[in-house]
């Protein structure tokens, strides 16, 4: 079997604050969450942004966000936020991010349940300077290497898991093969790959 990628998550519980008159979450609460799950993954890496800013001079800003919602969260619930890089250029990166609800008197009685997704969404941030606000150069140590690095072992478990999909159905597109090319230039790939490495991808 392959390696599936799984992102960082962050569990938020819906207080009173947090609802609005139709006694559910307020849709601009959910950029808070997303918020609260960003800093939580950065800090999973080492990364404590006041601790940055202050050794920087720099610091992240939001500069596009794209949010589809699906279902409402009430008072109480107990939701799982999360957050999984999609890229990371020179001076920005993309995350993909997701609010579910847990279902705990599901759990409680002991039946296994997928969580429900509320909302998702991608955020784009920008690095910039704190003292004028100007786009600047994400600093290279400790934050760019640490954020290319899981760029980087993302898209190698996309490839094994498109490679996999390849090897067992038949060159078809799939959601880690975005075009046609992918799937010529994995076959590619794959005729050159040893029998026996073969036969260990379709296992």
């Amino acid at each position: 079997m392959h390696e599936s990628v799984v992102p960082f998550s962050f569990s938020v519980r819906v207080y009173w604050e947090d609802t609005d008159a139709g006694g559910i979450v307020f849709y601009a609460n959910y950029l808070k969450f997303f918020e609260r799950a960003r800093t939580e993954w950065l800090r999973s890496l080492g990364i404590e942004q006041q601790k940055l800013k202050d050794t920087s001079g720099g610091m992240f800003v939001v500069a596009q966000t794209c949010v589809r919602y699906l279902r409402p969260a009430r008072l109480d619930d107990e939701l799982t936020v999360t957050a999984s890089l999609v890229d990371a250029g020179r001076a920005s990166m993309t995350i993909s991010q997701q609010a579910l609800l847990k279902s705990e008197h599901l759990i409680n009685a002991g039946i296994a349940v997928e969580p429900i997704l509320l909302c998702e969404g991608t955020v784009k941030i920008g690095w910039v300077a704190a003292a004028t606000l100007k786009p600047a150069r994400i600093p290279r140590e400790p934050l760019h290497n640490s954020l290319r690095s899981v760029v980087k072992r993302t898209r190698a478990v996309c490839c094994v898991a498109f490679l996999t999909n390849s090897l067992a159905i038949g060159c078809k597109k799939t959601p880690c093969s975005p075009s046609r090319s992918d799937c010529h230039s994995l076959a590619r790939v794959m005729q050159r790959l040893p029998s026996r490495l073969l036969e260990r991808l379709k296992t």
